[in-house]
């Protein structure tokens, strides 16, 4: 008999490394974009599945700021417009169903289709709200550290003023909770510059299995390994 989440100890927010679409996509001789597309579904798939578990929050990486310095124009191009299909597909229905959406990361150096889309989904009114989905675009741990520092800065608060609650006000998850739990996949074991301050005592649970083949299944198995662990926080 398969074992059943425990609903009153589910993580009330996950961050998730959406990585092996390439991978994937290379594994079946398709063009890597394709396995993007894949990985889109899956997001889909697994925001939906974590409502039903009772979770909050969904953060996901999406692209770096190295993805966009680092890999092809091509590539990223491609990832840019299946970003634009997709809002007005997927994003706007899992809108139109309750799931409150929200971009973090670098808005400059963003196409500015995507930066509109940006505003539209921020302005979008949600009905019933289930769910709220990050997505980290352009997004870098260490430039949102930096950013946070130069805006204490700007304001001129006093150094001695200066406490973990005043860092979070200035980070992108702003009013958020931190997330219990950071699934990765893809089979590599480490952050890749993705929430460093925010997951500083987040249970870390990695998986060998590609991003498009991750389904609510493996979402089950990786709340029932957090609900496993006896958090410390330091004591």
């Amino acid at each position: 008999m398969s074992k059943k989440v425990i609903t009153d100890s589910v993580p009330q927010h996950i961050a998730i490394v959406m990585d092996g679409n390439r991978r994937w996509a290379r594994s079946k001789g398709l063009p890597e974009g394709k396995g993007h597309e894949a990985g889109a579904d899956a997001l889909e798939m697994i925001v939906e599945a974590a409502a039903k578990l009772g979770i909050k929050t969904v953060t996901v990486y999406a692209l770096s700021t190295e993805n966009i310095r680092e890999r092809a124009r091509r590539e990223i191009s491609g990832i840019f417009k299946l970003l634009r299909k997709g809002y007005n597909t997927k994003l706007k229905r899992m809108m139109g169903n309750g799931v409150r959406v929200d971009i973090l990361g670098e808005r400059s150096g963003l196409p500015k289709v995507i930066q509109k889309i940006i505003e539209e989904i921020k302005k979008t009114y949600i009905k019933n709200e289930s769910i709220k989905l990050n997505i980290a675009l352009n997004y870098g741990g260490r430039k949102e550290l930096m950013n946070a520092v130069k805006d204490l800065i700007k304001e001129g608060i006093d150094v001695d003023k200066i406490n973990e609650t005043i860092i979070d006000k200035h980070l992108y998850t702003n009013g958020q909770s931190n997330p219990e739990l950071v699934i990765r996949t893809g089979g590599h074991i480490r952050l890749s510059n993705f929430l460093l301050w925010q997951t500083a005592y987040s249970e870390l649970y990695f998986t060998k299995k590609f991003w498009p083949d991750f389904g609510p299944q493996d979402l089950k198995k990786a709340v029932l390994w957090y609900q496993s662990q006896q958090r410390n926080f330091g004591k």
